[in-house]
């Protein structure tokens, strides 16, 4: 909510303030419905490869092939349901912005029918209205001294004032008059008219643009080229088939089903099975990280991730100041500066601010012994928008030769302070002498060094007071007409730090090493930022500030985004402008860590949206994946998860498609040359059938070292090339199994018909259960890299169940014979010269390529 901070002696009545509400609606930013879970069941379904699946097993069952129908619909059942149970566990986490804006606000109505009388009632947040006057104190949602590093990211408070006025050029959230809805009240009072809520407030403008669904990425484009292309090749492959199977054997229902078990093998069934495996196994593995993922596609997107964004408080710092140095006004450390300090924030009541806090740390974990108990408050004058700065009023007797009497102690802003300043304190000198140009020049230069090495500077002064001199308590007594706070002695600064974490360095430098690069996007100053970024090793030769963005015509400001390492004094909508830039421009994959109000955009706006469980709701709800601990090296494991799925996802997918298209372009050519089938259908399903399974494993298969150090990204023409590369070498070597078995063996006559089948039902499941070891790795198989125990054992327990299913009962039920041992000692010959050929076509294409998975 915005509101423009003046006073006023009335407020709306009840009936009008119900009027405005039914015409403006509730004050609520962006209204938004959970998805029911038959939308989430169906998005599920709706998947290219569970679609196939689905029509191939209901004409199963239309032509009365029910095994075959059972099979793929088990096949389906297993894939949507894990689908569907991680979608709707996700969705429970989505955004509940009603939630996060609920807080009850006092606002001033009229109330009576003759009489009109000012009432202050609470109302929920939801009911306040255009025209209503609030009332807001410290720790109010609402508008006042605000903390808003929510909307602009900086670690320090704003502050606000109705006693300005403010000129047209100044940036909104700039303004001292202008309050936001969202931000919080840290101290102060004050009262302000309301002028607009709901969907015509700051946060809404930000909330607009949340929330819509992020165009796919890579990797699903490229699944829908895919499915194109199956489609088109299942059409033309299978009409084939029916054709020629249909001429030569004039049978019309074991042509279709035969037709219909080749569109099954075409079609990689366990992928939405594998990827949903890799991808929640890898949340399983990112959650005992204490990281808690939401979106499992976003596991995906963090392997293939180049660039991260992060905002620099909380992220990179600890988010609470430190105080640093108590240095006179050459730059010196002097202890009596601390001393008063001190004494201000020990003693002060009216609201504790966290730079006091600071204060009162440094001086116990240090060691300094300043013996409060020795003074007495005997008055405070409070902090104010106007003022800037607070005093107190201390009195000591007896023994304190040098600190007897009454003193005023005052802190603050440094210009403020310095304003009420006639005398300043040299330490070197040991005297007090008056305040020169050349004084306050010296200062003020000081305070710039300092604020350009990334601290807070906040001034102290004394003076000391005549006893009968009094001003206003607390209890009521009178202050003299005359300003207390004048002719003062400056003393000093306290400067101020928002430490780096310890862990950041290592972490940032750890996923420099995987080859993704750190850019600080932050609402903060640039001095403070630029410092921050210098102890945890990021890069400031190239930084630039939101306003100066601002003047950039769209190329230059392309080009400006892709160098910069350091962007401060962003506005939320800068945020999303830069990410969107690195996205479309740069072609990089984006990550945003953020945990305020004022990175929603910008996380909706990334392919990984990270947040933190302290961040604010609408930042949790916008995330992808949210961390229990605010430590980036949780994110240097995610990346090595998301690049390990997304390794063993494009694994199986190469590994399927080059295989099912060579496998059916042998069966093609195997059809043309024979009378018979070269498998029934059934024979082929259960082939199928049985490898797929066995691919599961993949998801527990370990990557190459090499892979994990770099990011990856679908291309859309690597798979088609990888088809065209890798594809003959299946087909050459079915194609030499077949001339084997015909010359050789004399396997083409209907007499022989059941060795053949079981012979090539051997060799084809062989092949696709041992292609995953030539595809898997760059290295040598079994040579230079060996798969994980979860892959040899499938492929051992696969390759067993092929060769002796011949051999059974159930063999000679779905019409298989024995087999000479002749043929296994071929078979080991073949894979070996398979192995070969399949090497060197490896290698070729890496060096053409420069990459394999």
């Amino acid at each position: 909510m915005k509101g423009s901070i003046f006073q006023f002696c009335a407020g709306l009545s009840f009936t009008e303030a119900d009027r405005r509400l039914r015409e403006n609606g509730p004050n609520v930013p962006l209204e938004y419905s959970f998805p029911r879970w038959w939308h989430l069941l169906w998005n599920s379904l709706f998947h290219p490869f569970i679609i196939i699946l689905i029509v191939l097993s209901v004409l199963s069952f239309i032509t009365c092939d029910s095994p075959n129908g059972f099979i793929m619909l088990i096949l389906v059942f297993i894939s949507v349901t894990l689908r569907f149970y991680q979608e709707y566990s996700s969705s429970k986490a989505a955004m509940k912005l009603s939630e996060f804006v609920k807080c009850p606000i006092k606002v001033q109505r009229c109330a009576g029918r003759v009489v009109q009388k000012e009432l202050v009632v609470q109302v929920d947040q939801r009911d306040v209205v255009p025209g209503d006057i609030v009332i807001f104190e410290p720790g109010d949602l609402f508008p006042g001294d605000i903390s808003q590093a929510s909307l602009t990211g900086e670690s320090w408070t704003t502050d606000k004032t109705a006693e300005i006025r403010e000129d047209h050029s100044t940036p909104l959230l700039d303004l001292k008059n202008i309050c936001f809805m969202g931000t919080n009240v840290v101290s102060g009072t004050g009262t302000g008219l309301v002028i607009s809520t709901g969907s015509n407030t700051y946060m809404s403008t930000m909330f607009s643009k949340v929330g819509k669904k992020k165009p796919p990425d890579e990797f699903e484009k490229g699944l829908r080229r895919i499915f194109y292309l199956l489609i088109s090749v299942i059409l033309a492959v299978v009409t084939i088939m029916f054709v020629i199977n249909y001429t030569t054997s004039l049978n019309l229902s074991q042509s279709v089903l035969f037709a219909i078990s080749v569109a099954s093998a075409l079609n990689p069934q366990m992928l939405p099975l594998i990827i949903n495996t890799c991808l929640a196994k890898g949340a399983l593995a990112m959650a005992k990280d204490r990281c808690i993922v939401k979106s499992l596609t976003s596991i995906r997107d963090m392997g293939s991730m180049d660039i991260l964004c992060i905002d620099k408080t909380g992220s990179l710092t600890m988010n609470h100041a430190i105080m640093v140095n108590h240095l006179d006004c050459r730059g010196l450390p002097q202890e009596k500066i601390l001393r008063y300090a001190f004494l201000n924030s020990y003693f002060k009541s009216d609201q504790k601010y966290p730079l006091d806090d600071a204060i009162l740390a440094f001086v116990y974990s240090n060691g300094f012994r300043f013996q409060p108990s020795k003074w007495r408050k005997i008055d405070e004058i409070p902090f104010d928008f106007i003022r800037r700065r607070v005093s107190v009023i201390l009195e000591t007797e007896g023994g304190h030769s040098q600190f007897f009497g009454r003193f005023l102690l005052t802190k603050g802003a440094l210009l403020e302070v310095l304003r009420v300043c006639s005398f300043i304190e040299n330490f070197d000198k040991d005297e007090i002498s008056p305040f020169s140009s050349d004084d306050y020049q010296r200062i003020l230069n000081l305070s710039e060094d300092l604020s350009n090495e990334g601290l807070r500077v906040i001034a102290v002064a004394i003076r000391k007071l005549e006893m009968p001199q009094i001003c206003e308590t607390s209890n009521g007594s009178k202050r003299e007409e005359e300003d207390i706070e004048r002719d003062m002695v400056f003393i000093g600064l306290i400067t101020f730090f928002d430490p780096p974490k310890d862990s950041a360095k290592q972490a940032l430098w750890r996923l420099s090493e995987k080859g993704v690069k750190a850019k600080v996007l932050t609402g903060d100053s640039l001095s403070l930022t630029t410092r921050v970024c210098r102890e945890v090793g990021i890069s400031t030769t190239h930084v630039i500030t939101g306003p100066e963005l601002e003047q950039l015509d769209q190329n230059t400001f392309h080009e400006t985004v892709q160098r910069a390492t350091v962007l401060a004094r962003l506005t939320p909508i800068q945020k999303q402008r830069v990410v969107q830039s690195l996205q479309t421009i740069g072609n990089h994959v984006v990550g945003f860590l953020g945990d305020g109000v004022n990175d929603s955009l910008a996380l909706d706006a990334a392919n990984v949206s990270i947040s933190v469980d302290s961040g604010v709701a609408i930042a949790k709800d916008m995330a992808d994946i949210i961390l229990l601990e605010k430590d980036l090296n949780v994110l240097v494991a995610g990346v090595e998860h998301g690049r390990l799925s997304f390794g063993n996802t494009m694994k199986y997918l190469k590994m399927s498609v080059i295989a099912n298209l060579g496998s059916v372009i042998s069966l093609l050519i195997a059809t043309l040359l024979f009378k018979y089938e070269p498998l029934t259908s059934r024979q082929l399903l259960t082939q199928n059938f049985i490898y797929s399974v066995g691919q599961i494993a993949l998801a527990w298969d370990k990557m190459d070292e090499e892979y994990v150090k770099t990011p990856h990204k679908s291309s859309e023409r690597g798979l088609s090339m990888f088809m065209l590369w890798n594809a003959p070498v299946c087909t050459l070597c079915d194609v030499a199994t077949l001339l084997f078995l015909w010359f050789y063996y004399k396997a083409y006559t209907d007499v022989t018909q059941k060795f053949f089948h079981s012979a090539w039902f051997i060799e084809g499941l062989l092949l696709q259960t041992l292609i995953i070891h030539l595809i898997r790795t760059e290295k040598i198989p079994f040579i230079q890299d060996v798969a994980s125990w979860p892959v040899i054992f499938s492929t051992v327990v696969t390759s067993a169940i092929g060769i002796a299913l011949p051999f059974t009962p159930i063999g000679k039920v779905m019409g298989f014979s024995l087999i000479p041992l002749s043929y296994f000692g071929f078979l080991v010959l073949l894979f070996l010269g398979y192995f070969t050929v399949g090497q060197v076509v490896k290698r070729l294409y890496i060096l053409v390529y420069k990459k394999w998975l």
